[in-house]
């Protein structure tokens, strides 16, 4: 018998996925079809029209089978697709709502593509891309089987869930974190886990029914239809599906003949009118992709300086009740003249730090609720022989506790909270200030399941303006955790951050060994303690302007 033809980057397609059972005539047939098809979706790259030069190949939404990172990395800078409102006003809530985006269009028309290249143009740093592909319904076996044999409408508006997209558009317009779906192409189905996605300043939403529902249309700020002819539109539908979603090229066109062309025409095509702007060609049309910039532009309004609002926000008020500052004993003046100093060590300001810390620790555990007892004495203990005596003592200690370090210098917190929590559990958070801006923009997250149960230790080591707490605070809050089991802790805090934190989230917790009056034009706390983290670690400070993560952080 002959040998199957070579067919070495060719994957089964998972609908008919050769087994045991199979004769060895039956395997090599499924084999030659393997090799067909994917001969089939590389010859369809001919047919397709060029792609304009100079911007970067289309790239899967987070709707595709295989997750993509949450970045977009252009040639000017690295753009974070995942979202997060750079700023919160002085309620803690994100100073204006974000620009929604609706980008609509027939099946493979380039939407996707759009998309990309708009948020390249724009040139802001955050941006949530939200597909319409995450939000198919879940289907009943008996339509799972219609889809497995490409008899199911999936160009139909009943085929999404409207009511998700609605309240997930909704939230990300006010600033507030969402689960998103994840569809799975090849089995029809919603993947185990869901993505987190945050709000952003600009949300781009594509998909082919996104003009089709009224609600929705009145979330867009700004409505774009992508009009690619019907012939190309095929080529890039059987492209995909035959390569990415692992479908053979009959049933591709069958699906195509049946529900798409006929719903794209009964469908889709008629919400062209509801358009703002109507691109004819897709992403090679660079010239309709810059008018569309540009008016975005127009209307991104501009948003003055947090700090400037921050320092006016506190002036004329005293210091908040939500405020404990460890009481100034000479001990405590003593390790803080020791640490503010130019002349100490390093060994000698690490050590001092840490006492510090562990008595800001310590001071805070006072702060946490215990159980209450029933009756006096209801706790009792028998004491150590000899005496062997009953003591009275508390009904119980303080559980639930979460510490959260802010990265890099509220990290060095982190072991005087393990010293007095015995087996707690840590998060962190790293949030850098734009240079150019002056706003503070979350970069990594990592916090414990079911934080929401927790009392949350928020940890960073200087509080100058409140920028960097606010928002830590707001991913807390994103994370349901309530806002009276938050608690602030510093080693020093100037009074600008205090009153910042506090007028935003007033049930919020603040503690602290020091405040300080006054910071620089540079916004650095006056007299300060000096870069926290490099004189820590050991490290030097870089010059202003750069990249580094200390010198970008302002607290």
């Amino acid at each position: 018998m002959a040998a199957p033809p070579a067919c070495a980057d060719a994957d089964p397609s998972p609908t008919s996925p050769p087994t045991a059972r199979d004769p060895p005539g039956r395997q090599a047939e499924k084999s030659e079809t393997a090799c067909e098809d994917r001969s089939n979706a590389e010859s369809l790259d001919r047919l397709l029209p060029p792609v304009g030069t100079g911007h970067s190949p289309r790239k899967r939404t987070t709707s595709q089978c295989k997750s993509e990172p949450p970045l977009l990395r252009t040639s000017k800078r690295t753009i974070y697709t995942a979202g997060r409102p750079p700023w919160y006003n002085e309620h803690g809530t994100q100073s204006k709502e974000a620009f929604a985006i609706g980008l609509g269009g027939g099946s493979a028309s380039g939407k996707t593509t759009v998309a990309r290249m708009i948020i390249e143009a724009l040139d802001v740093p955050w941006v949530v891309l939200l597909s319409m592909d995450s939000f198919y319904k879940v289907l009943t076996e008996q339509q799972q089987e219609q889809a497995a044999h490409n008899n199911f409408n999936f160009d139909h508006p009943d085929a999404f869930d409207f009511d998700l997209i609605i309240s997930t558009l909704k939230k990300l317009k006010q600033g507030k974190s969402v689960k998103v779906p994840v569809y799975d192409f090849t089995t029809h189905s919603r993947k185990r886990d869901w993505k987190t996605l945050y709000g952003a300043n600009v949300i781009i939403f594509e998909g082919i029914m996104a003009f089709a529902d009224k609600t929705l249309l009145e979330l867009l700020d700004m409505k774009i239809f992508v009009d690619t002819d019907s012939d190309i539109r095929l080529v890039r539908r059987l492209r995909r599906d035959i390569s990415e979603r692992g479908r053979d090229i009959e049933g591709v066109i069958k699906q195509y003949n049946k529900f798409v062309k006929p719903s794209f025409d009964q469908y889709i095509q008629p919400t062209m009118r509801l358009a703002d702007i109507v691109v004819p060609r897709g992403s090679g049309n660079t010239v309709a992709i810059d008018l569309i910039v540009q008016h975005v532009h127009s209307q991104l309004e501009e948003v003055s300086g947090p700090q400037a609002a921050l320092a006016s926000a506190h002036q004329c008020h005293p210091l908040p009740q939500t405020l404990s500052v460890l009481k100034s004993t000479p001990q405590v003046r003593g390790m803080h003249t020791i640490i503010r100093d130019k002349e100490t060590s390093r060994d000698e300001f690490i050590f001092y730090s840490k006492r510090l810390m562990r008595l800001l620790i310590e001071h805070a555990l006072s702060f946490l609720p215990f159980q209450p007892a029933r009756t006096p004495c209801a706790h009792r203990v028998l004491t150590f022989h000899p005496t062997g005596l009953l003591l009275c003592g508390e009904a119980g200690t303080c559980l639930g506790i979460t510490g959260v370090s802010i990265l890099r210098a509220g990290e060095t917190m982190e072991p005087a909270l393990r010293a007095v929590c015995k087996d707690v559990r840590i998060g962190t958070i790293l949030i850098q200030t734009n240079q150019l801006t002056g706003e503070p923009e979350l970069h990594y997250l990592r916090l414990p399941k079911d934080i929401s149960d927790d009392h949350v230790i928020l940890m960073d080591c200087t509080v100058s303006t409140g920028a960097a707490a606010m928002m830590a605070v707001r991913v807390l809050l994103d994370h349901d955790v309530p806002e009276d089991k938050i608690f602030l802790l510093s080693l020093l805090m100037a009074e600008m951050g205090v009153h910042s934190v506090a007028y935003a989230f007033p049930r919020v917790r603040i503690i602290t060994t020091a405040v300080d009056k006054r910071v620089n034009d540079l916004f650095r706390i006056i007299p300060g303690i000096g870069n926290f983290g490099d004189r820590y670690f050991g490290t030097d400070a870089v010059p202003d302007g750069s990249d580094e993560e200390e010198v970008a952080y302002t607290g």
